[in-house]
């Protein structure tokens, strides 16, 4: 019993229950509500908080299932006291019944409700039992990323379990409204009357806010006058992620001198709003650097493994440079946001959205809307509500029209965020993030680009999207306030008063090593080989033979020297994806995906358990308040060449910086002072550097730091607690392939070619024609047609390259498959990897990098043969499945037909790696 407060008391009723499944729904027949004696023989015990997905036995069970325990009462816990029985939530329909008597029910499968039980429960033992139906359909209801196509089912009583008792006239509510031009807080108290005859006058409601056991606010009032209260502060503290303030609260009601309820939560001293392109947090700057986190857990689901699990996560999200947390896709656990208001770091909430757009659908994401934001308005770490996500439930459902262009689901958006303004008119409100929008406050993107397969095309988007920002509505009738509209308001136009632009999901996979993924029975994981997982990319099972059944085991030995290569393929893409994002200041924020890997997605900062993966520190440093981003204008030179590189400083703090950017290449050099304003990004002018002549082709690094900073305020470094007098550094590194002039070719070799290669190659030095002869010794062709069939098969070499449209065509020889020539969730998800000595000097790690810099492939070779093929570069996505390649090399009975999908028609003479390889390539048929 806890009796921390005079006149209300709980007893908490998690731990052991009885657990029985009903499949043929015949419990309520059966009388399984009335007593233990009608309960089957095959139920069991089970602790609450609990989801019957853990049970490996059940984690496919849809349906109906039963609990049931009993408590002991005695006569002066109960009293004349009201009982009630509050559950944190269960997913997803409850009934409950007590000693046989049916006291309520509740559909729902994220939020607390309780039930009044004061007429059921008496002194003595008591039994209690709650039916779940949680259906195999869950297309109307909001269900988030459970079951087809995403992650584990979730179904029972997966939040804790308690009796409250409290006086019969008592508080409900007590809903906190900072305001921080007055300093002060609006307490809004709502209050039930009991039925002990007392007048409303007779009763005095009072309000303090407690800050270290001392009111530093007070108001009060009898009832009768009204229960809105007033608290002034003198020296008001105010809440941010630097500084997470907190106060009690407490609200007492009294009458003749005697105290007869007390009410306590906490509170901040809070606001965010947007002004222009920017966020203000207590009326500063504020650029949110998120992090998007799901709240799944390997053995528990939604259940966090311990009391400490949030605290951790906090901690390590902001470690990580994070100011926000995104929780995705249903409504956050309820310790989590206290956890977040106690250290302090933003939280964008949301609740689970269903699949389908229909009536009943709508019904419940609003009535889940309105719990969410009663349950969580004193949580001074929620800043936004979602609605929807990437329209799941309203538009996104194959047979349904979209957001874009079905006006009545844009009316119903709109009319859905009036009305969470109209609930709290503290937050922001997102409509639909990542896509359609019709009203919000934040215009967020969901960009899934790669670098630097798609580095070109990600610069490209951003300036589009920051340009043309009315692109991203499905409408302009809510967005526009101008009270005398245009009547056919242009969707592409933008407008003053467009919200800041934030890119709120992006992200690459990072894969850990899957030997460590072990289940309870010391075997794969349950999550390996759900039903659903169809998508061989999203299936782990049978992971380990598909690393030994194709090159990869060849190339890197282990999955774990697999997994560290696939991380620094994702640092190395990540530090470029952020880094366009920060060094522009129009965009207000962005939320990355995500802080952990989540069963079969890997796109996690830390691996399923919660383990830091190999670049965690690299990342910390890209991700900090202040960082140095680079760029250059070409990542490949020629030897003797010059380049340029571009330094920016991004500065997020509220402080001034005083300091030095220094850049070196080799022994080459320089230095320049710099004032970054706060809340600031200044890019410098381009530095020239000059590229040394060489031999052989190799990688050097350009370095550029910010040194010497000298400043006063709030501490930069994250790794040592000393203050910005001190001296410190942030540097950014860009690698430079170097590839030596090319001299005119010697060799005594016959090309035939055609088109711009033809005269390239021709320029080159070779010895190239027009006609395909039994002089030729090697072909380059992007049609092979049957007289370059013959050819191969007489004994000759052909390499197949990509057509006028850089698009590989599919012949007898080889099938191909085209990527995905922007944005792709699956290319983010992929490795393109190589142990070839075609690419000697060129590459200097595993997978692909910089060197391919606006040359990567566009197809890759679907039919794969390791018996006739030598791979030179692979392709993998996911968990390690589409096995293909975009270079390779295969033996006939008597010749070679090589597949090079690399852009090499137009590149020769002005991609230096590009260059480097054809030449390779004709010295490799020489040469056999």
């Amino acid at each position: 019993m806890n009796r921390g407060n005079p006149v209300r008391d709980s007893r908490s009723l998690d731990g052991a229950w009885t657990f029985a499944l009903d499949p043929n729904d015949v419990g309520l027949e059966e009388g399984w509500h009335e007593g233990a004696e009608a309960w089957p023989a095959d139920a069991k015990a089970v602790d609450v908080p609990h989801t019957w997905q853990e049970d490996e036995e059940q984690r496919e069970y849809t349906g109906t299932a039963w609990y049931r325990r009993t408590v002991h009462l005695e006569e002066d816990e109960i009293g004349d006291r009201r009982t009630v029985v509050e559950f944190g939530a269960v997913d997803y329909e409850t009934t409950v019944w007590v000693n046989g008597q049916t006291v309520g029910d509740n559909r729902g499968g994220y939020l607390p409700f309780e039930l009044d039980v004061t007429d059921a429960v008496t002194a003595g033992e008591n039994s209690i039992v709650v039916s779940v139906f949680d259906p195999d359909d869950l297309s109307e209801i909001p269900h988030g990323k459970q079951g087809d196509p995403w992650y584990t089912r979730v179904s029972g009583i997966w939040q804790s379990v308690s009796l409250r008792f409290r006086p019969t006239t008592h508080v409900t509510r007590a809903s906190v409204t900072p305001d921080l031009e007055t300093d002060s807080a609006f307490v809004d108290i709502e209050i039930e009357s009991g039925a002990d005859e007392r007048e409303p006058g007779d009763v005095h409601v009072e309000a303090r806010a407690v800050r270290n056991g001392e009111a530093v606010a007070i108001d009060s009032r009898t009832v009768a006058e009204e229960t809105d209260l007033l608290l002034a502060f003198d020296d008001a503290q105010y809440w941010s992620p630097d500084s997470p303030v907190l106060y009690d609260l407490e609200v007492t009601l009294t009458a003749g001198g005697e105290t007869i309820d007390r009410y306590e939560d906490s509170f901040g001293m809070r606001s965010i709003e947007r002004d222009g392109d920017q966020f203000l947090l207590n009326g500063e700057p504020i650029r949110l650097r998120g992090v998007l986190e799901q709240g799944y857990y390997p053995e528990t689901l939604y259940r966090p493994p311990d009391p400490e699990q949030f605290d951790r996560e906090i901690a390590v999200a902001k470690e990580l440079g994070f100011n926000l947390v995104r929780k995705h896709v249903k409504p956050a656990h309820p310790e989590f946001l206290r956890s977040a208001d106690r250290n302090g770091i933003l939280v964008w909430e949301e609740p689970a959205n269903p699949l389908r757009d229909t009536d009943r659908s709508r019904d419940e994401v609003k009535t889940q809307l309105r719990d969410l934001v009663e349950r969580d308005y004193n949580r001074p770490s929620v800043v936004v509500w979602s609605l929807y996500n990437e329209e799941w439930g309203i538009g996104h459902y194959d047979t349904e029209e979209t957001l874009w262009t079905d006006e009545t689901k844009q009316t119903y958006l709109a009319s859905l965020v009036q009305s969470v303004r109209e609930w709290d008119a503290t937050r922001l409100v997102c409509d639909n993030s990542g896509w359609a929008h019709v009203d919000t406050d934040v215009n967020d993107y969901h960009r899934y680009y790669v670098s630097p397969d798609r580095a070109t095309e990600w610069d490209e988007c951003l300036t589009h999207l920051l340009h043309h920002r009315g692109d991203n509505f499905a409408t302009r009738r809510w967005a526009d306030p101008d009270p005398d509209p245009d009547p056919n308001p242009d969707p592409d136009s933008d407008s003053e008063s467009d919200p800041p632009v934030m890119i709120s999901e992006f992200g690459t996979w990072a894969m850990s090593d899957p030997t460590a993924n072990v289940g309870r029975d010391g075997g794969d994981p349950h999550w390996y080989s759900h039903d659903f997982l169809v998508d061989r990319m999203k299936r782990p099972s049978g992971v380990e033979e598909r690393f030994t059944d194709t090159d990869l085991e060849d190339v890197f030995g282990s999955l774990d020297a697999l997994s560290e290569c696939w991380c620094d393929r994702a640092m190395t893409s990540i530090e470029h994806v952020l880094g366009e994002i920060r060094k522009r200041d129009e965009i207000a924020g962005f939320v990355m995906t995500q802080l952990s890997d989540v069963e079969w997605e890997f796109n996690g900062l830390l691996d399923y358990a919660r383990n830091e993966k190999s670049f965690h520190d690299d990342f910390a440093a890209i991700n900090d308040d202040v960082v140095v981003v680079t760029a250059l204008d070409s990542h490949v030179s020629w030897g003797g060449e010059n380049r340029h590189l571009e330094v920016s400083i991004v500065n997020d703090t509220g402080d001034p910086i005083d300091g030095d950017v220094e850049w070196r290449f080799g022994d080459a050099g320089g230095r320049r002072s710099v004032t970054i304003p706060p809340h600031s990004v200044e890019t410098l002018e381009p530095v020239e550097i000059a590229i040394p002549s060489v031999e052989t082709a190799r990688t050097e690094s350009v370095v550029a730091r910010l040194e010497s900073v000298t400043s006063t305020g709030e501490t930069l470094d994250r790794d040592r607690e000393r203050e910005r007098d001190h001296e410190l550094e942030r540097k950014a590194t860009e690698p430079v392939t170097v590839v030596p002039q090319q001299r005119r070719a010697t060799a005594d070799v016959t090309i035939f070619a055609r088109g711009v290669l033809a005269a390239r190659l021709a320029e080159l030095g070779f010895d190239v024609t027009h006609t395909l002869t039994d002089d030729v010794n090697l072909a380059f062709t992007a049609n092979v047609t049957d007289r370059v069939t013959n050819f191969v098969a007489d004994g000759g070499t052909v390499v197949q390259v990509p057509d006028r449209r850089g698009e590989m065509a599919a012949n007898e020889f080889f099938e191909f498959r085209s990527l995905p020539p922007t944005e792709s969730w699956t290319m983010a998800a992929s490795l393109l990897y190589q142990n070839s000595t075609l690419l000697d000097g060129i590459c200097s790690t595993p997978h692909l990098g910089w060197e391919f810099e606006d040359a990567y492939p566009r197809s890759v070779v679907t039919n794969v043969n390791l018996t006739t093929d030598t791979v030179h570069v692979g392709y993998v996505e996911g968990w390690l499945a589409e096995w293909s390649s975009p270079l390779l090399e295969r033996t006939t009975e008597n010749g070679r037909i090589v597949a090079c999908a690399f852009p090499v028609r137009t590149a020769v003479l002005s991609h230096p790696v590009l260059t480097t390889l054809v030449i390779r390539l004709i010295g490799r048929s020489i040469d056999d």
